[in-house]
């Protein structure tokens, strides 16, 4: 399980980093989660960081049969390098 968290008050999946957050803002309509943005802290980038944090929103829609639309280039650009996530595509 990752360290992905959907903090529904601000409409962005959250992952902690060495004390910094890297996130991606969404937009939800029933089960389906429009990403409009993902970004890592400048010190994070390069690391990987917002391909984990990536990888845990795949995870929470899998566990919430969600399907995801990704409008941010980033995470269209993510989810084409990862084919096994095509499914999770609305």
């Amino acid at each position: 399980m990752s360290d992905v968290t959907d903090n529904t008050a601000r409409s962005q999946y959250e992952m902690p980093v060495e004390g910094q957050i890297v996130f991606a803002r969404y937009r939800r309509t029933g089960d389906t989660v429009a990403l409009l943005h993902v970004e890592s802290p400048v010190a994070l980038r390069g690391t990987g960081a917002a391909g984990r944090l990536m990888q845990g929103i795949v995870e929470l829609a899998r566990q919430k049969n969600e399907k995801l639309v990704p409008l941010c280039s980033y995470a269209a650009a993510w989810m084409k390098r990862h084919p096994e996530t095509a499914d999770l595509l609305g």
